[in-house]
């Protein structure tokens, strides 16, 4: 549970850091799913001759090889479908360490604190492996893989969600350092900035006094929780290893996600607990329905900055 003192922070400056949120339980089984998800990949590029053989090689070295290599685990990887194009064999990641992760009992508590005991788990959520800034390709435009722009979590979800009662949950799965990467954020009264479509969406230039920076570092399994008005961004990852990391989100119960097209779930509930999804894999059906459904529709853009908007020019 959060106490006041840290409820009062979060309420003040829209951000605050929380060490110890997973367990090491809960840590040792997404490392080791997600470690299995990445031999099955590696093992695959090896047979079509992409990358060398796997033996001698552990996990960030995998991740490194077939990056290099141009082999692409990020999508596999990922705890969502993506925002471009999707098609019937679009590939991602729903297993039962990470929804384990999402529904642990102490990373809920935390949430109800801020947002009330009602509590959906809303798809807009990402895993975030990000090599050394020095490893990655030229062309890397993928936010999710490379730098993060500034910008605010309201302004990248549907205007729908605008007055939805929501909080991001960015749990470190390695350590999070000022030197490989960690989050920044500008604390303070929040407010919505104009967003344009750049790298990725992200707020228009010369809004923010980003002099008033703080870096949030924060160990493997602490989380930093922000409000979705809170300006952040990620700092270049300059150390010689990957920085790991999920960013969730939660929602009041019945209020907008903001990508209304993507799966939600009730991750609690103290009114109606029946309404709780506890089978990881009905979670994986969700979004495979999701995914077939979405693959037969014309795309639907998850971001509404337009280029042309006077903050864009």
């Amino acid at each position: 549970m959060l106490d006041q003192s840290q409820i009062d922070a979060f309420n003040r400056d829209g951000v605050i850091v929380v060490p110890d949120v997973l367990a090491g339980d809960v840590l040792a089984a997404v490392r080791a799913e997600y470690s299995g998800l990445l031999d099955t990949l590696y093992a695959g590029w090896h047979r079509e001759g992409r990358v060398p053989p796997p033996e001698g090689r552990d996990f960030q070295d995998k991740l490194l090889t077939s990056y290099k290599a141009g082999c692409d685990w990020f999508q596999p990887m990922d705890i969502s479908l993506p925002g471009d194009e999707i098609t019937p064999d679009t590939p991602f990641h729903f297993g039962p360490a990470v929804f384990d992760m999402i529904t642990c009992a102490r990373l809920l508590d935390l949430v109800e604190c801020l947002i009330g005991p009602e509590i959906t788990s809303n798809p807009i959520q990402h895993v975030r492996l990000k090599p050394p800034a020095g490893e990655l390709h030229k062309d890397e435009i993928r936010a999710h893989v490379g730098g993060t722009d500034w910008h605010q979590d309201r302004g990248v979800a549907h205007e729908e969600a605008d007055a939805t009662t929501m909080v991001t949950v960015w749990l470190a799965i390695s350590d999070a350092t000022v030197e490989n990467g960690c989050l920044q954020a500008i604390p303070g009264t929040p407010r919505m900035y104009p967003h344009c479509p750049k790298t990725q969406t992200a707020i228009a230039d010369g809004v923010l006094d980003v002099g008033k920076a703080q870096a949030l570092p924060v160990k493997a399994g602490g989380a930093v929780i922000f409000h979705p008005l809170t300006p952040h961004a990620s700092l270049d990852n300059v150390s010689k290893q990957f920085r790991w990391s999920f960013d969730i989100r939660y929602n009041v119960t019945g209020q907008p996600t903001g990508r209304a097209h993507f799966p939600d779930f009730v991750a609690r509930s103290r009114a109606q607990p029946e309404t709780e999804l506890r089978d990881w894999r009905a979670w994986l059906s969700m979004w495979e329905h999701a995914r077939a459904r979405l693959s037969g529709q014309a795309h639907i853009p998850i971001h509404r900055w337009d280029a042309s908007s006077p903050s864009c020019a």
